[in-house]
């Protein structure tokens, strides 16, 4: 009998996930065999899967502050799109990867995407909080705090992108990076929003 190891297992099923890498907004379809046929040898695979798992489980987790701040900003007049917090998050992330040792430029390509992704999820609870006003936060976060979060991530993710550098530059990254992104959508039980958000926020993470 053939045994096969948990990373494999997901590694395997990752292709039916894998229809939800998008590119330029447009769902991409990818069969099993597809994604299961660049993977590498099982020790291979489980150490690429070890490093970049924690990586899509902190950008989910970052995702999940988009809710917050969406909620923060509601009906506040408040834009989503603010340009100069942004640049403050690109550069103090770009300043603690020199300090940890990963890529300023990878880094900051991979934050940019965090930031779209948590956008996406913004706008798409404010469409629908504006066509239910029933469904709507009935209580204000306080957004000084929800970026102390947001803070507090992004340092793990600046340290979790530097010790996955091996991972994200091995030529099989997108398929165990599929891998990664099945698993955390089953483990933080991720609706259809934060799973779109979460494809979303890894297109950077390979390369």
């Amino acid at each position: 009998m053939r045994l096969v190891s948990p990373a494999g297992r997901v590694l395997a099923a990752g292709g039916a996930v894998a229809a939800l890498l998008v590119s330029g907004g447009t769902a991409h379809a990818a069969s099993t065999a597809s994604v299961a046929s660049t993977a590498p040898g099982a020790s291979a695979t489980q150490g690429a899967f070890a490093q970049l798992r924690p990586l899509s489980a902190l950008s989910a987790q970052r995702l999940a502050t988009a809710d917050l701040v969406a909620a923060a900003k509601y009906g506040t007049g408040s834009p989503i799109d603010d340009p100069a917090r942004e640049r403050q998050v690109l550069d103090t992330v770009a300043r603690q990867a020199e300090e940890v040792g990963a890529d300023p430029g990878a880094t900051v390509r991979i934050f940019r995407d965090q930031i779209e992704a948590n956008k996406v999820v913004q706008r798409a609870l404010h469409r629908k909080w504006g066509a239910d006003p029933a469904s709507a936060p009935t209580e204000r976060p306080d957004l000084a705090k929800v970026r102390e979060e947001i803070n507090r991530v992004n340092g793990d993710m600046v340290r979790a992108i530097a010790a996955s550098a091996p991972a994200r530059t091995a030529p099989y990254c997108t398929g165990v990076l599929t891998a990664t992104i099945a698993h955390v959508r089953h483990e933080q039980r991720l609706d259809r929003l934060h799973t779109v958000a979460l494809v979303r926020a890894s297109r950077s993470v390979c390369g």
